[in-house]
């Protein structure tokens, strides 16, 4: 039986399509249990990466809250417009 590779410090633990093949649930317990990402192989490359969910950060409730200070450029937004401005009248 082909077992995982030993991880290098800083780097994740690496396995064969195989071996993650025959103990993926032992496997994904651990990436729980540990926090640390899995790469699993395929002939030596990198194939796939297995790591734990983390959610998105919350964003407000408030959706002009996201858009407060996005404004660059604010020109006379009461100005008229006329039929010239407007390409699709034209």
């Amino acid at each position: 039986m082909d077992s995982p590779l030993p991880a290098t410090p800083g780097a994740p633990q690496q396995v064969s399509k195989s071996h993650f093949k025959a103990h993926a649930l032992e496997l994904f317990r651990q990436v729980e249990a540990t926090g640390h990402p899995l790469v699993v192989t395929d002939h030596g490359r990198p194939t796939v990466e297995v790591r734990p969910y983390r959610p998105a950060a919350p964003t407000t409730a408030d959706p002009l809250e996201e858009l407060r200070g996005s404004v660059l450029r604010f020109d006379d937004p009461f100005a008229p417009v006329g039929e010239s401005d407007w390409d699709a009248l034209a």
